[in-house]
């Protein structure tokens, strides 16, 4: 029955449908729809609109920028920001938005993408503010999402023992102020399903408050924050991209020290830091940070509590998870100092963790060189430097009484059309950081060496072709790996778009690793596994108010001498944005079939203002959702949004507390946003 609605429904709306998105929203799926098997499902990427958004309301004054600030514009890769302040070096300030042809890697595209992010006004801030206008600059932004999976799921039944305490519903809060780009500040309180509403209405709570250009001091934040320095190896908390099919973005764009607004309940500091300009190009960021982590703990033979990893889900549903809550206190103190002049960047960490118990060595031989003790200090020195056309990075970071890693590259402009990328990495196996989040194969920046190359193409308007190779060694173990592994993975990408209204793209990835063997035998000994996928997909525009997006995708998974799997997923997808109307939708009609979980296909999913949704198509089914927006007025927007998977051949979807009785799960989502 919902999913005959659902089929009329496109039929009324979207039988010759297109989504004239915004251009930040249509940059941010590409780069999301690339990137969306290596994403966690607990990622919340909000930030990366939020700051578009930001910047479409105050653009950049290219005149007066910085290259901390181009950083936001998250399409512009390291070598074309290198490339913009060797131009302005040369030529002086820019007199029309026009001269960016001339610089060397700014392609007709991405000119296109970034002009509703730039300007050439001169004026500041504080020049334009006066007690006239002073109600223009200030801004405020509330926002209020729910979201329950409709049936009901194992842990919400009267179960003895570990069953989820709360209620299947979800709510997140956000509140944000910003007066001009002087002084910002946020709140946000999350409940995520299954945890205690009324004893407590929100189970996560975040709040910060920023100031900007006071003098020496650039920014000043108290409460919670992020710190993005280097390539991520020592000292990185919050999103970051890794390989994609743009391959120049595996060299990192550091955004130093950054207010925390995002509902993760990991990866964040709370506390105090600063960045002061010490010295003309020298900035120095002092910070300090109490926490208090989930953990699993257990008495040792003294009788002192230890734990052997930290609990990231921030989930508190069970009885098991609500005693982790909270057991662990995470105390840091440390400063970055570095040096930037746009064209050459060196900087050096320092900071010092210390946790209320010990961590001790855990069971599994390939967990040996995990960190142990309560005590860590790490140390890092990153830089960059741009030579005409060629943009050199690196970083060595060092945990103090272990291990050393590394990373260094190279990006060159080898024409106005062609660009390539180099980097070497080598991860020391008891390499010990909580804040690492450099490229690496693994989800951890550690036990890894490997050398990535890449390439880039844009022969004309029409055509862009990227390609890159990664091969990787694993020097120790590995969960499911008992022995010294290695692999590769190679990604061939084209993209023609013969117009405004056509796009059509193909990718090609191949992913090639080490595990144990599935056979029963005495001494385990490594399989070949590969994963390969073929992508096909077909963007298209009837008009200015209908659409369509049409996805092909089939993978294939072989391990050792067994038969490969092969597994696909088609999908069309409908939007319908009238230019006057308050109405506009989006729909989505998928059709999956794959063998196992092995071959299963990630594949990215619109949803409502500020969140994004990975679905993973496992088994044989059905995928659909509906997205509606409506607007009340200027200042009041309501989305609402309905998925649903309808599966094959199956009893029961889901497993242990989430299982859900018959071949159904849905869920309805509905988001306010009242900007004042």
């Amino acid at each position: 029955m919902r999913f005959s609605i659902l089929i009329i429904f496109s039929f009324c709306i979207g039988l010759t449908a297109n989504a004239q998105k915004s251009e930040q929203e249509s940059v941010i799926r590409d780069l999301l729809e690339s990137r969306a098997e290596s994403l966690s499902e607990d990622e919340d990427i909000s930030e990366l609109i939020e700051n578009l958004n930001r910047l479409k309301k105050r653009p950049i004054n290219l005149n007066k920028t910085s290259t901390e600030e181009l950083k936001l514009i998250i399409f512009l890769s390291t070598i074309q920001i290198s490339n913009f302040f060797a131009h302005l070096k040369e030529n002086g300030k820019l007199l029309d938005l026009l001269e960016l042809q001339t610089i060397n890697g700014f392609d007709t595209q991405t000119i296109q993408k970034i002009l509703p992010f730039v300007t050439l006004n001169q004026a500041s801030e504080y020049e334009k503010l006066n007690l006239k206008n002073i109600s223009q600059f200030i801004e405020n932004e509330l926002l209020i999402r729910a979201s329950q999976i409709l049936e009901k799921q194992k842990g919400f039944t009267d179960l003895p023992g570990n069953r989820y305490l709360g209620t299947p519903e979800r709510f997140m809060l956000k509140y944000k102020y910003h007066f001009s780009s002087i002084i910002t500040a946020s709140v946000t309180l999350d409940k995520d399903a299954g945890e205690k509403f009324l004893a407590k209405p929100f189970d996560f709570y975040s709040i910060n408050v920023s100031f900007y250009k006071l003098g020496q001091i650039k920014k000043l934040i108290f409460g919670d924050y992020n710190l993005q320095f280097g390539q991520g190896l020592t000292l990185w908390s919050g999103f970051s991209f890794g390989k994609g099919a743009e391959v120049t973005s595996v060299a990192k764009k550091d955004l130093g020290l950054r207010p925390y607004t995002s509902a993760n309940e990991y990866s964040f500091f709370r506390g105090l830091s600063a960045t002061v300009e010490l010295f003309k190009n020298i900035d120095i960021t002092p910070f300090i940070s109490f926490r208090k982590l989930d953990a699993s703990q257990s008495y040792n033979s003294d009788g002192n509590l230890v734990q052997a990893s930290i609990n990231k889900s921030g989930l508190h549903r069970t009885p098991a998870e609500i005693q982790n809550k909270n057991t662990l206190g995470q105390n840091i103190y440390g400063t970055v100092i570095q040096y930037d002049n746009n064209y050459f960047t060196i900087g050096a960490i320092a900071y010092h963790t210390v946790f209320s118990n010990d961590f001790i060595t855990q069971k599994p031989t390939y967990d040996r060189y995990s960190f142990t003790g309560s005590n860590l200090t790490n140390i890092g020195i990153h830089t960059n430097y741009t030579y005409k056309n060629t943009y050199f990075f690196g970083e060595i970071g060092k945990s103090l009484g272990s291990g050393t890693a590394y990373v260094a590259g190279a990006i060159v402009s080898l024409s106005s059309s062609v660009s390539a990328i180099v980097q070497h990495r080598d991860y020391a196996k008891d390499y010990h950081n909580f804040f690492n989040q450099s490229v690496a194969e693994a989800s951890e920046a550690m036990n890894e060496n490997g050398t990535y190359t890449g390439i880039n193409v844009v022969p004309n308007k029409r055509w862009s072709f990227s390609a890159y190779a990664d091969y990787f060694k694993f020097p120790w173990l590995k969960y499911r790996v008992d022995a010294p592994s290695s692999g590769y993975e190679i990604l061939c990408a084209a993209v023609f778009t013969p117009s405004k209204t056509l796009k059509i793209s193909a990718r090609y990835k191949t992913n090639n690793k080490q595990q144990n063997t599935d056979l029963n035998v005495p001494i385990n000994f490594l399989d070949d596994v590969k994963k390969e996928s073929y992508r096909f997909e077909v963007k298209w525009q009837l008009n200015k108010v209908f659409g369509f997006q049409n996805h092909v995708e089939v993978s294939q998974y072989k391990k050792g001498p067994s038969n490969s799997e092969f597994g696909y997923l088609i999908y069309q997808d409908a939007d319908f944005v009238p230019k006057r109307s308050k109405l506009s939708a989006n729909l989505r009609i998928a059709y999956f079939n794959t063998p196992s979980y092995n071959s299963r296909i990630y594949a990215y999913e619109d949803d409502v203002l500020y969140n994004f949704t990975y679905g993973m198509y496992s088994g044989a089914g059905f995928r659909n959702y509906l997205n509606l927006k409506y607007s009340l007025s200027k200042k009041i927007n309501i989305w609402a949004k309905y998925a649903l998977f309808i599966y094959q051949n199956t009893q029961n979807v889901g497993t242990y507390l989430d299982e859900i009785q018959g071949n159904i799960k849905s869920e309805l989502k509905f988001q306010l946003r009242y900007q004042f």
